[in-house]
């Protein structure tokens, strides 16, 4: 039997897609606080609705183990947050898959934006989401996982802000667990990012994130995180405080330093799987978003107990 646990917080419009997408069977709803009635209207869709207690700080973690603690006995459990849409059949394929490899834990597969044309941002998640097919390292929050499997090794923790799902595969693969991408259409994303500042707070969580990984499960073998986080420093900082320093004692001609930008965007896009115009679009804001990764590094070696980082 698949349970599906929906996670959300004002997800509006979005939500009532969401619960529309699922077919019939088990279905959880933990809200996070809303506002806007998506605990009615969960009620509504005949959903198990879970509202977790305000007096203890949300995490998209926390929601998914209150989630999986309210499911009656099933062998496997979707997660799914408020603001995806699950493709017909995903669920049946997926479970298929787990059922015929005993070995693997979590099995996740092709998560899309609704809207990639409508903002440079909205492509991005796509093209972020779109992974090879083949065993993985690590999964996204929208992902099937053996019940079992996760029981074994305690869930998600529950205390994490952002990163809890690769934290989550680190340990399962730990334990002999391996992760698939299967080749299938899973879900589709309405991501909603239409302004530069939720973009830069995302990828500012990304950071942390990997900051957080690293703390975690840097050691080898795993290195969960550690190149992402050297990467962040590097062109975060390390190098604009080179350029500072060259410049002072060459003057302007020290400021050559900074062409390693451009130099790194045009690497990056000619190595793209897109078209030309989307390569270079992705190109340049991976290598802009690594201002917002190193101060999320920052917030995470200053702020060891950061709230919820939300973008929307």
């Amino acid at each position: 039997m698949i349970g599906v646990v929906v996670i959300g917080r004002n997800e509006g419009q979005r939500l009532e897609r969401c619960l529309a997408s699922v077919p019939n069977g088990v279905l959880v709803y933990v809200d996070s606080g809303s506002t806007d009635g998506s605990v009615a209207l969960a009620r509504s869709k005949r959903a198990d609705v879970v509202e977790l207690d305000r007096a203890t700080p949300f995490t998209a973690a926390r929601a998914r183990n209150a989630g999986v603690e309210r499911l009656p006995e099933v062998e496997y459990v979707q997660f799914l947050d408020g603001d995806c849409e699950l493709a017909p059949g995903w669920l049946e394929r997926a479970a298929a898959f787990l059922s015929q490899h005993q070995n693997v834990a979590v099995v996740c597969g092709r998560l899309r934006e609704k809207h990639p044309e409508r903002t440079v941002y909205n492509l991005l998640c796509d093209i972020e989401w779109d992974g090879a097919p083949g065993e993985a390292r690590a999964c996204g929050g929208i992902a099937m996982m053996r019940l079992g499997a996760l029981s074994a090794v305690h869930g998600f923790r529950a205390d994490l802000v952002a990163g809890e799902e690769p934290e989550l595969c680190a340990r399962l693969r730990a334990a002999g667990w391996r992760i698939w991408r299967l080749d299938a259409e899973m879900a589709a994303h309405d991501a909603a990012i239409s302004r530069f500042g939720q973009w830069w707070r995302r990828t500012l969580r990304a950071g942390y994130a990997f900051a957080q990984g690293a703390a975690l499960h840097g050691a080898p073998p795993e290195r969960l995180g550690v190149r992402e986080s050297r990467s962040a420093w590097l062109w975060g900082f390390v190098l604009p405080i080179l350029a500072t320093a060259c410049a002072g004692v060459a003057g302007p001609w020290g400021l050559a330093v900074l062409a390693a930008y451009p130099l790194q965007v045009a690497r990056l896009a000619l190595r793209g799987a897109r078209t030309p115009a989307e390569n270079w679009r992705h190109a340049a804001f991976l290598v802009l978003g690594k201002f917002p990764e190193m101060l999320g590094q920052l917030k995470f070696r200053l702020e060891r107990h950061a709230s919820l980082i939300e973008y929307k």
